[in-house]
Order: structure tokens, then C-alpha cells, then sequence
């Protein structure tokens, strides 16, 4: 089992859990095995942490949420990266927030059972924390294990 960091490490399942008990949120990891060469599919989603109204969507709560909703349905493993957000408003206003960029890598042939997965986990996100948006890209990958 392989673990992926943000910089594209690698490094062991007992360094993860490390890691992760010390709170880096960069690496929370992919574990995946396939035939060399079979086409993958990398989705990102892109978590605002701003809550409507004011305040942020603490760390907790956030982690929470993936344990609930992100790791049952992609059990084999994710990344997940501190971002950080920023667009022009209806007002003219320069809106900024934190955010997390979720990474999942799956086989290529698999993207028509994950796609209802994927959207599930927007849409859980959204109504729990009253968000407008999940934002969402898909892009075909190489990936070499």
C-alpha cells in the first residue's frame, strides 16, 4: 500500500498515521493498485469553509464530515489539501476563504459507478453546511505505482 502526499511523496501507512495524529492535513492519502498503464480518473473538490453569514466551518467538523461522508465511498483512500479561495462578488467585493481541495484517483472504468458517489458527498456537504456550491473537476490521469 502506497501513501501520496501534497508534494507527490511517497511515504508508509505507519508515517500517515503518524501524521495524522500530530494534525498535518495535508496528506490523508491514496491507496489504489492497478495494472500499469490502465487510465485513471482524478477528481477534485474544491470545500469552502466559510459559512453563511460569518464564522469558518471549523477543522473538526470538516474531518468529521469526510470520516461520515468521503471515506465510506471511496474507501480505498484520498488527498486532502489546504487551499485557499478567493472570487469577485455580485457586489463588486473580493470574496476570500479557506478551503480544502479533496483529490480522488479511481480507474477510468469505474467513473460511471463513482460519479453518483461524488455527487452524494457535494450534495451532503452543502445541505449540512448550507453551502451554494461544491466546486468540481474531473480530468483523465496517468498514474504510475
Amino acid at each position: 500500500m502506497k501513501w501520496t502526499s501534497d508534494a507527490r511523496g511517497k511515504v508508509g501507512g505507519g508515517v500517515l498515521a503518524a501524521l495524522l495524529a500530530a494534525g498535518v492535513p495535508a496528506l490523508v492519502g491514496a491507496a489504489l493498485h492497478t495494472d500499469e498503464g490502465e487510465p485513471y480518473r482524478e477528481t477534485r473538490l474544491y470545500f469552502g469553509m466559510q459559512r453563511p453569514g460569518g464564522g469558518e466551518i471549523g477543522r473538526p467538523e470538516f474531518m468529521r464530515f469526510l470520516d461520515r461522508e468521503v471515506t465510506p465511498a471511496f474507501p480505498e483512500g484520498l488527498t486532502l489539501q489546504d487551499g485557499y479561495g478567493q472570487w469577485r462578488g455580485a457586489d463588486g467585493r473580493i470574496v476570500r476563504e479557506t478551503s480544502y481541495e479533496l483529490i480522488l484517483l479511481y480507474p477510468e472504468k469505474a467513473a460511471d459507478e463513482r460519479d453518483p458517489r461524488i455527487e452524494r458527498i457535494r450534495r451532503a456537504y452543502q445541505d449540512e453546511f448550507r453551502q451554494d456550491s461544491v466546486g468540481r473537476s474531473d480530468d483523465p490521469v496517468t498514474v504510475d505505482w
